[in-house]
C-alpha cells in the first residue's frame, strides 16, 4: 500500500549521507520539522540527474524560504554513490541524500518500483512529499519514470 497524506513515515534506521554513512532514524530525520523529501530511481541516470535533482538544487533558496528546515533526495542507491553523485551535481549543502540501497524505506512506503527490465532491479518510484513533524501534508507520484512533472521543485514549492 503506497504512503498516503496523513500517514506518517516509518520509522526506522536510514544511511544519511553526510562525508560518510550516518545511520539515523527517521523519527529524528522528520520528527519536529519541515521536510520537503523527493524520491527517484537512481543516481546518474539522464531524468535524476539532467531535471529532478538540478530542480531542487536551484530552488533551494526558494524552498528554505517557504519555512522548510531540509530538503531531502530519496534514492536506492548506496552512500558513496549518492556521495559522489550530490558533489557532481552541486547539490551537497542544500540537498541532503538519503541511501536507500536495499530499499528498505522505499518499500515500506509502497514507493518501489520494479525497473528489472532497464536492468535497475527494484528502485524508488519519482515522487515529492512535503512532510510535516513526520506525517506526509502532500504526496506526489509520477506516472512513470522519465516524467518528472508534478515531483519536480516547480511543482513541489507552489505546494509549499
Amino acid at each position: 500500500m503506497t504512503i498516503q497524506v496523513g500517514d506518517s513515515i516509518p520509522s526506522m534506521n536510514v544511511q544519511l549521507v553526510t562525508d560518510g554513512p550516518n545511520e539515523v532514524s527517521t523519527d529524528d530525520i522528520f520528527g519536529g520539522r519541515k521536510i520537503v523529501l523527493f524520491g527517484l530511481p537512481g543516481a546518474y541516470t539522464p531524468t535524476c540527474s539532467a531535471t529532478h535533482l538540478p530542480g531542487f538544487v536551484a530552488q533551494h533558496d526558494d524552498i528554505k524560504a517557504k519555512g522548510t528546515d531540509s530538503i531531502i533526495c530519496l534514492s536506492v542507491n548506496d552512500v558513496a554513490v549518492l556521495g559522489a553523485w550530490s558533489d557532481d551535481l552541486g547539490a551537497r549543502g542544500k540537498v541532503d541524500m538519503l541511501a536507500d540501497g536495499s530499499a528498505v524505506l522505499t518499500r515500506a512506503m509502497g514507493l518501489e518500483i520494479d525497473l528489472s527490465v532497464a536492468g535497475l532491479a527494484i528502485r524508488c518510484k519519482r515522487f515529492s512529499m512535503i512532510v510535516e513533524d513526520g506525517k506526509v501534508t502532500a504526496l506526489n507520484v509520477e506516472e512513470t519514470p522519465k516524467a518528472c512533472d508534478i515531483s519536480g521543485a516547480a511543482s513541489t514549492l507552489s505546494q509549499l
